[in-house]
């Protein structure tokens, strides 16, 4: 290749004025950033500042709210030995409602606060926040619309924490299930059944629920004997019986009164029934009922008391049947043998050819 055709090739120097352009841009530069650092280091410090503001403030609300649901769990505690204490929910339901309502009142606190704080922050950056709020109020109403079960359920689920209608452990009634509640959501509660089933109902969907955890329990028991027992030995007899119960352990502490002798509660030709009743802690009526039955039946045993349905009692001294262990005759059986002879009742003639 000639020499011609290399310098041909080679690049042309850049003239002098591209140097001063690129000087001048550089220049221009340093000074829109002399001119705006303040700026940027305003709107930082203000920046950091909210961001500061809204972090101290989360912590110290957050921080009161704990503080004030550890008081009233120290005030359920210090009542619960109490007479009074008895007659209220006890220290673990009242422990597991006030966690539930702290943790409800720390979200909203949280996002309240850091909501706030990150509208404080896009304002700090010129950002004209009228269109986003606009917007945001429209998506909400949206939301309202579309989602309007999910914000009766939450809603609900508020209210039934707030007034304490249930709680983990008792056993309700809620219409469209009955169970154990197991775990109360702002959503949803899980019952379990009877037969060990789950049961997720909508806190929206309950209308009218039933507890019967709460307060006190109501143990019922029907004794039916004869209409010729004599009543005031059958009373005694339960009576006996109610007795041993209030003073054994664990039964002692489940009966929150004496077991009570209403009376007859019906008298038929052939039975009369008493009904006996006693106040129990909540939940453990079942229990008592059947603790109580087994007593009563082995007191009215012990005193000669039957009851109906009962096998009866044979006095005296049965005469067998004598037949009662024969076989049936049969066909090719002798018409003289003892079984023949006993099981026919008109004896055969005894010359049929005569």
């Amino acid at each position: 290749m000639s020499l011609s055709a290399l310098l041909a090739a080679a690049p042309s120097p850049e003239p002098v004025g591209s140097l001063e352009e690129a000087a001048q841009q550089a220049g221009n530069a340093a000074g829109w950033v002399e001119e705006n650092w303040s700026t940027w280091l305003s709107t930082g410090l203000r920046i950091m500042l909210i961001v500061a503001v809204a972090i101290t403030l989360r912590y110290l609300i957050r921080r009161a709210l704990t503080n004030l649901i550890d008081r009233m769990n120290r005030s359920a505690q210090a009542v619960e030995g109490t007479a009074l204490g008895g007659l209220l929910v006890n220290a673990e339901r009242r422990r597991q409602r006030s966690e539930a309502i702290g943790s409800v009142l720390r979200s909203v606190a949280s996002f309240m606060i850091l909501g706030t704080a990150a509208l404080m922050v896009l304002g700090a950056f010129k950002i004209n926040l009228a269109p986003l709020l606009a917007s945001a109020g429209v998506a909400g109403v949206a939301l309202g619309f579309g989602a309007r079960n999910l914000v009766t359920d939450f809603l609900s689920g508020v209210f039934m924490i707030l007034e304490d209608q249930y709680g983990v452990g008792d056993t309700i009634d809620a219409g469209v299930a009955a169970g154990e509640v197991i775990e109360v959501g702002l959503r949803v509660t899980k019952l379990r059944g009877d037969n060990g089933e789950i049961w997720y109902v909508r806190n929206g969907e309950v209308k009218r629920i039933g507890n019967l955890s709460q307060g006190w329990s109501t143990a019922g028991v029907d004794v039916t004997v004869r209409p010729t027992e004599n009543l005031e030995h059958v009373r005694a007899a339960i009576t006996t019986a109610a007795e041993t119960l209030t003073k054994e352990e664990p039964w002692s502490e489940r009966l929150w009164g004496p077991v009570e002798v209403l009376g007859l509660d019906a008298v038929l030709l052939d039975s009369m029934t008493v009904r006996v009743t006693a106040k129990t802690m909540p939940g453990k009526s079942a229990g008592v009922e059947r603790e109580l039955r087994w007593r009563i039946k082995q007191a009215l045993d012990d005193a000669g008391i039957s009851m109906i349905g009962a096998v009866p009692q044979q006095t005296g001294e049965s005469t067998a049947d004598p037949t009662a262990a024969m076989a049936a005759p049969s066909a090719y059986a002798s018409a003289t043998s003892p079984q023949s002879l006993a099981a026919t009742p008109i004896p055969p003639p005894a010359n049929l050819n005569k």
